[in-house]
């Protein structure tokens, strides 16, 4: 099969193959054929290569694999031939990763454990249903499972342009929601307001916490200050906008965060979390019930993934490049 593969750590090691061996279904395995897979931050991480974290050589990267089963294993039921189906990249069984432990989805066909299979609509196409695990997965966990978004609070969103951050703006705005969304381009802007952004801060010539500020007042301790500035900051870049994030909650206020592209160890002033009492909410990833609820939303039209373009699989390393410069707004898809 033709499959874009990782033989060693650098972009200079990512190349398509042409005579990549087939994937077999072993007990309780199907094959898949793969008709979309979007790509995340991870398969930059994967690329490069991560400290701490050994991926055995050769690897096929793509988290989120969308297509038709093209072959069944023993012990299978409930499954057939030519249905339309989405994989959650966790093995929450065995154990493992699409893409990262297992091969992904950067090639024709994939194998998957059945207990990964979820059933797509009809009506969701196979581009749609790519987007969702990983990036959008995980936005609905930090927003609504852990960070528990309600109407009307006043939530900053940086990095709104990446595949989580369109998501989160979406999330928001459905719980009502007022939406700060942070990006770095007068065009990614105009598409965040028509996702319905309420307010948009571009932090390449303003700094959002004195934007902030000017919008919701200064944070203060006590008095009519403890409920200025806003309820939520969702930041998943970390770096130097971590401790600049504190400083824009209220008394109270909620960070949500699921990843640090920008720098995983800031320097970090505890003051504000504990004299503000402020709460710092994780979210690892997401739940099966992330992914059905996501593909539910679809379905009936209340949500859909924003997908900036598409490319066959032999571009998948020019699409990477422009993931890991930051040119895209929301997802970029593979199609084999």
């Amino acid at each position: 099969m033709r499959a874009l593969v990782l033989r060693e750590h650098g972009s200079g090691g990512l190349r398509l193959e042409t005579g990549f061996p087939d994937p077999a279904p072993a007990e309780g395995d199907v094959v898949v054929r793969v008709r979309a897979t979007s790509l995340n931050y991870h398969d930059v991480f994967t690329c490069r290569g991560m400290p701490g974290i050994r991926i055995a050589m050769p690897a096929i990267m793509g988290l989120d694999v969308a297509g038709e089963i093209a072959a069944i294993g023993p012990g299978v039921s409930g499954w057939s031939i030519g249905d339309r189906v989405l994989g959650d990249p966790i093995n929450r069984i065995e154990g493992g990763l699409t893409g990262e432990t297992v091969h992904g989805g950067l090639a024709e066909y994939c194998r998957l454990r059945t207990h990964q299979l979820v059933r797509i609509p009809a009506s969701v196409s196979y581009e749609q249903a790519a987007c969702l695990p990983c990036a959008y997965g995980t936005a609905r966990r930090m927003m609504h499972t852990n960070g528990h978004l309600v109407a009307n609070e006043k939530v900053l969103i940086l990095g709104a342009s990446g595949g989580v951050g369109v998501c989160c703006v979406q999330l928001a705005k459905i719980a009502g929601a007022i939406v700060i969304a942070a990006t770095s381009s007068e065009d990614k802007a105009e598409r965040l307001r028509a996702l319905g952004a309420d307010h948009i801060i571009n932090y390449a010539d303003q700094d959002f916490v004195q934007e902030i500020y000017r919008l919701y007042g200064k944070p203060a301790r006590r008095g009519k200050g403890s409920d200025q500035g806003v309820d939520v900051v969702v930041n998943y870049t970390g770096g130097d906008t971590w401790t600049r994030s504190l400083r824009v909650l209220r008394v109270g206020g909620r960070m949500l965060t699921c990843g640090a592209t920008a720098g995983y160890d800031p320097p970090e002033d505890i003051r504000f979390i504990w004299t503000f009492e402020l709460k710092i909410l994780g979210s690892n990833g997401w739940a099966r019930g992330d992914i059905t609820a996501l593909l539910d939303m679809v379905e009936a039209g209340r949500l859909q993934a924003v997908i900036d373009d598409t490319f066959p699989l032999e571009e998948a390393p020019q699409a990477l490049a422009r993931l890991e410069g930051r040119q895209v707004f929301g997802k970029l898809v593979v199609m084999p």
